[in-house]
C-alpha cells in the first residue's frame, strides 16, 4: 500500500473516535484550533504578515496560477517520492523550515518539532533565535541543518557553526531576507517583541563566546545586534563560507541574478522565500519567482523552496517549478500549538499523504517525473 492511501485511510478510522480525541485533518482547522488555545500574542506572532499582508496573500494566491496537468494511463500503484539532497537520500521531499521561539506553542518547543521529523523521516532545520538549543535538538536523533541570522557578530555566528559541526548537524542555512524586523501591525498592537531575551535565545545562552562577551541575562537590545544587521553585504557570505566545510545554503532569494551571485560568493544550494510574508509588505509571491531562480541557478545547486505551502498540490507545483524540496512553516507550527509532537507528526503525515495522492492521481510514478510541463499557467504572476 502506498504511503497516502495508507495515511488515508488511517486518519479515516481516527475520525471515528469521540470528538475531543481528534486531531484536525486541513489546515484551517489546525489554524482554527491553534487560535482557540494560544494566547493572543502568540498566535498573532505565527500568524501575522508584515502592513497589509500583501505579500502572505500574493503567497498562496500565486498556487491558484498553476493548475496541473492530469495524465491517464500511467501506472502509479509504486509511488517512489524518494529524492536526493546533497550526500542524503530522504524519503520525502519535505522538510521543516526554521522557525525560532517554539516554546511560545508549546513547553517542548524545538524538541517536539525535531522529534516529529525523525519520526517521520524529514529534514528539519534549527532557527538561530530557537527556544531550546542546538544540542537539545541534536539528541532527537533527526537529520538537521542549522539556520543562522548574520548580526553584528560574527564571532558568535562562527562560535555557532563549530557547535553545530560538533553535534552533527549537516547544513548551514543563511538567512538575509530579513535585514530589519517587519512593520507587524498585529504585534505591535500585542506589545509582543520580534526579537527577545526570552523564548528566542535557546542557542545563544548556552554559547560560549556570547556568555564570554555578552552579560546575562542577555537584554533585547543584546539578542538584535547579534542576529540583526542591516549593513550587512556580499562580503559576510564569503566570510562565512571560510567557516566551515558544510554545505552553505543562502535563504530569502527571489532575485535570479542574487542567486548567481550566492553560488559565485560560495553557496551550495538557494531556498527561494520571501520569509513567509513577514517582512515585506507588497513583494512579489515567492512561487511566482521560482522557475527564474531555478532557471538562473541551471542546475549547479540544488534549490529548495518555502512560503504558502498549506496542502499536498502546493508541493506538487512547487516541484515542478523545479525546486528539489519544499519546506512547511506555519502549518507544522499550529500542530505543534494544538497536540506538541503528535501534532506536528499529524501535519507532516497529512500533507506527504496529500502529496501522494496528488501525484498519483495526476499520472506521476515518481518525483522526478514533475516537471513543468506538467503545469498550466492561468493567471498573471509576473511574468515578463
Amino acid at each position: 500500500m502506498n504511503y497516502g492511501v495508507k495515511i488515508r485511510s488511517i486518519r479515516i478510522k481516527e475520525q471515528q473516535l469521540p470528538g475531543s480525541d481528534r486531531l484536525p485533518i486541513s489546515f484551517e482547522d489546525w489554524e482554527a484550533r491553534a487560535k482557540v488555545k494560544l494566547p493572543v500574542q502568540a498566535f498573532d506572532y505565527a500568524e501575522t504578515g508584515a502592513g497589509s499582508e500583501a505579500t502572505m496573500q500574493a503567497n498562496r494566491s500565486a498556487f491558484a496560477h498553476w493548475r496541473i496537468l492530469q495524465r491517464i494511463l500511467v501506472d502509479v500503484a509504486d509511488r517512489n517520492l524518494t529524492v536526493p539532497l546533497f550526500d542524503r537520500v530522504y524519503r520525502f521531499p519535505v522538510g521543516i523550515a526554521p522557525i525560532g521561539r517554539q516554546a511560545f506553542y508549546h513547553s517542548e518547543g524545538e524538541v517536539a518539532t525535531a522529534r516529529a521529523a525523525a519520526a517521520t523521516g524529514v529534514l528539519y532545520i534549527h532557527s538561530m533565535v530557537a527556544s531550546r538549543s542546538l544540542e537539545d535538538v541534536a539528541a532527537t536523533g533527526a537529520h538537521r541543518w542549522m539556520q543562522l541570522y548574520l548580526g553584528h557578530d560574527l564571532e558568535v555566528v562562527a562560535s555557532i557553526i563549530r557547535r553545530a559541526e560538533d553535534a552533527g548537524y549537516t547544513g548551514i542555512v543563511l538567512t538575509f531576507d530579513r535585514p530589519e524586523i517587519g512593520w507587524r501591525e498585529k504585534d505591535m498592537q500585542n506589545a509582543t517583541q520580534p526579537v527577545t531575551s526570552s523564548e528566542g535565545v535557546g542557542n545563544l545562552v548556552t554559547d560560549p563566546v556570547v556568555r564570554r562577551k555578552y552579560s546575562l541575562p542577555l537584554t533585547p537590545d543584546s539578542v538584535q545586534w547579534i542576529t540583526v544587521n542591516p549593513e550587512t553585504t556580499w562580503e559576510a557570505l564569503s566570510s562565512v563560507r571560510k567557516f566551515t566545510r558544510l554545505p552553505l545554503l543562502v535563504k530569502g532569494i527571489t532575485y535570479p541574478a542574487d542567486a548567481v551571485k550566492a553560488i559565485e560568493a560560495g553557496a551550495d544550494g538557494i531556498i527561494v522565500s520571501n520569509h513567509g510574508g513577514r517582512h515585506l509588505d507588497g513583494a512579489v509571491a515567492a512561487l511566482d519567482r521560482l522557475p527564474f531562480v531555478v532557471d538562473a541557478v541551471k542546475g549547479a545547486v540544488p534549490v529548495l523552496f518555502d512560503s504558502g505551502v498549506r496542502h499536498g498540490a502546493d508541493i506538487c507545483k512547487a516541484l515542478c517549478l523545479g525546486a528539489d524540496t519544499v519546506l512547511i512553516g506555519r502549518p507544522f507550527l499550529y500542530g505543534l500549538a494544538v497536540a506538541g509532537e503528535k501534532g506536528v507528526r499529524h501535519v507532516l503525515e497529512n500533507m506527504i499523504a496529500d502529496f501522494d495522492l496528488t501525484m498519483g492521481i495526476a499520472g506521476h510514478p515518481n518525483v522526478q517525473s514533475l516537471d513543468r510541463e506538467s503545469l498550466q499557467f492561468i493567471g498573471p504572476c509576473g511574468h515578463q
